[in-house]
């Protein structure tokens, strides 16, 4: 009776049939008992956690790979669903990136002896549970595949030692890759793994040949990069559809086109828009004036004439509506027109002038955080041309804005272009920068006017242009009975403006939640001695250097100071006037250390002798 208890105990461990094929390390939840001694290695289930009943040894004296005999029959448990070699290998995941070639859960770097256990080798399939249960722990923790992708799978061993006797722990994780420069997406599924190239023969010429013709090719048909395969296996693609930053804007059509010159000063059109990518280009165009109504590129029609998609691959189209329309003569002046719903195409005249040619095109799209984009609107130059203009010079232009959000000028990308206004702020106390928009509302000094008259050109002011130095000035007159103090505030203010600002940007593109990326104002006063001092000079000096590589250096500000200089105002003789000359001006001075050439330093030789080197003579 005995005996057939133990029999049906044992019978009650056993997992299904199919299940026995599995490959892998580990024991499941359903152990199956060890084979008596001098049988050969068990084949473990593939996954295995701690808080699940396994079937321990219980008696004692058995050696290594005999049969445990359990107390009493365990209940029953619905057995777990079969599993087929093909399951156990990791499955492919969905979307981009690429399959794994290789299961780390038959992986086993410490397996050194030929069907023998390795001591404390958590991963080798020659171990059985009660070889487990005298590890004291794992030599290899965790066994990866290849570590350049960025989500792998791992096997993690361990030994839990609370538990009597002690057994091992296996599992199978996803883990992420850190690294910026990891594989998300392969279109050559065999470079994962060593396969020598199939050599050209004149039976395989033409199948090669169409494998590698284009720039770009892959191996495999089921390429990892088809767009049409991530969306059917993305079921929620449409909810989390966005544009990123440098994906081009798609239309009803293709994309949005924004010509540029690309190998020669020549326009291109298939240069796409790029999404948050803002650009500012100029390149020429040859046509033939005669055949200007039927050049699409010189037609409003080829610009504003399609529907920009909301989201990549989406139904919901945003419209480009016109926003202004400017009209150039032959001689350069130009007209806003006071309506932006007129159609006006290209005219070709008979006396061989073409009117209503594109000139200039100018793009403004608004787009919310989400990467989802609301609203486009487009701005033409329309101009006169004749033969005498060929080729013509087409601008365009296109810019991103933020819902909710004003557009801040920048000045450079990333140092100081010469010429372009230094951005300036305020910082108000646990706040970034806050910018103004407008170009005369930052760092600005006293513009000179015809009547040199300080009260009258109070409110004017120019801005500060980068690498420009400037100087400026008015004249005040006084008379005796002029209160010091009031005319003092008076100047100041002419001087400094209304509202002087506290920061300047380091660089043209400083963004205004970088405080680091800006240089306070240091404000220093000069003044004599005297009962009646009265600022009549405003000095600004912006120290600047080259930054960054000497092939392409950029312009950075290092250090601004702004300086009040003030005088002694002297008595003057009751009802006299005394006329004071006011000066305000900028200097630009560069700082940049000169340019040393460097070496590498010379290579060491860390050469490191085994400990036992000269045994046994030490």
């Amino acid at each position: 009776m005995a005996a057939a208890a133990l029999r049906l105990g044992i019978l009650l461990l056993l997992p299904p049939p199919a299940a026995q094929g599995v490959s892998g390390q580990g024991r499941s939840a359903t152990a199956a008992p060890q084979p008596p001694a001098g049988s050969g290695p068990t084949a473990p289930s593939v996954r295995e956690t701690p808080d699940r009943p396994t079937a321990r040894p219980t008696a004692p004296g058995l050696g290594l790979g005999s049969s445990p005999a359990p107390e009493s029959p365990p209940p029953e448990t619905p057995a777990p669903p079969a599993a087929s070699p093909a399951a156990a290998a990791p499955e492919a995941r969905a979307g981009p990136g690429p399959a794994p070639v290789t299961d780390v859960a038959a992986l086993c770097v410490c397996d050194l002896l030929v069907a023998q256990c390795d001591i404390n080798c958590c991963c080798d399939p020659d171990c059985s549970a009660a070889d487990f249960s005298l590890f004291t722990t794992c030599s290899v923790h965790i066994v990866t595949g290849d570590s350049q992708l960025c989500s792998q799978e791992a096997a993690i061993y361990s030994i839990d030692v609370a538990a009597h006797p002690p057994e091992r722990i296996f599992k199978l994780v996803d883990q992420n890759n850190p690294s910026i420069f990891c594989i998300h997406a392969a279109n050559y599924k065999q470079a994962l793994s060593f396969i020598p190239p199939e050599m050209p023969t004149s039976q395989n010429f033409d199948s090669l040949l169409k494998q590698f013709e284009g720039v770009t090719f892959s191996a495999e048909s089921d390429v990892l990069l088809n767009t049409e395969s991530d969306a059917q296996n993305s079921s929620d693609a449409n909810e989390t559809a966005r544009y990123e930053y440098g994906v081009p804007v798609q239309t009803a059509d293709a994309f949005l086109r924004l010509p540029a010159p690309l190998v020669s000063s020549q326009c291109s059109d298939a240069n796409p828009a790029g999404f948050l990518v803002n650009q500012a280009v100029k390149c020429s165009r040859m046509i033939n004036v005669g055949n200007c109504n039927t050049t699409q590129a010189l037609s409003m029609l080829f610009y504003a004439n399609s529907s920009i998609l909301a989201v990549p691959k989406s139904s919901q189209m945003v419209n480009i509506t016109v926003q202004t329309i400017t009209i150039q003569s032959l001689s350069g002046t130009r007209t806003l027109l006071n309506s932006s719903d007129v159609l006006l195409l290209p005219k070709y005249l008979d006396d061989q002038v073409c009117i209503n040619v594109v000139l200039g095109v100018s793009y403004s799209i608004l787009y919310t955080d989400a990467g989802e984009i609301t609203a486009a609107a487009v701005s033409f130059a329309l101009g006169t041309i004749n033969n005498t203009m060929l080729p013509i010079q087409q601008s365009f232009e296109i810019t991103f804005t933020q819902l909710n959000t004003k557009p801040v000028p920048l000045s450079g990308n990333p140092g100081y272009v010469i010429g372009l206004p230094l951005r300036a702020g305020f910082r108000p106390p646990g706040s970034g920068i806050i910018q103004s928009t407008d170009t005369y509302g930052q760092l600005t000094i006293l513009k000179s006017s015809l009547n040199q008259d300080c009260l009258a050109v109070g409110g004017v002011r120019t801005p500060v242009l980068f690498g420009y130095n400037m100087i400026s000035g008015c004249k005040l007159r006084i008379t005796a009975n002029t209160e010091c103090q009031l005319l003092a505030n008076i100047i100041l203010n002419v001087l400094k403006g209304q509202n002087f600002p506290e920061y300047v940007a380091s660089f043209g593109n400083s963004q205004a939640q970088d405080v680091l990326d800006w240089v306070p104002i240091t404000h220093i006063q000069s003044s004599e001695q005297g009962l009646c001092q009265i600022p009549v000079s405003f000095e600004i000096e912006v120290k600047w250097s080259k930054y960054g590589s000497l092939v392409n250096p950029q312009a950075k500000i290092v250090n601004v100071s702004a300086t009040v200089i003030t005088t002694v105002l002297a008595q003057t003789n009751f009802g006299s006037e005394r006329t004071i000359q006011i000066t305000s001006s900028v200097t630009f001075i560069d700082v940049s250390t000169p340019a040393e050439p460097g070496y590498k330093a010379q290579p060491t030789i860390d050469a490191k002798l085994p400990f036992d080197f000269f045994f046994p003579f030490v």
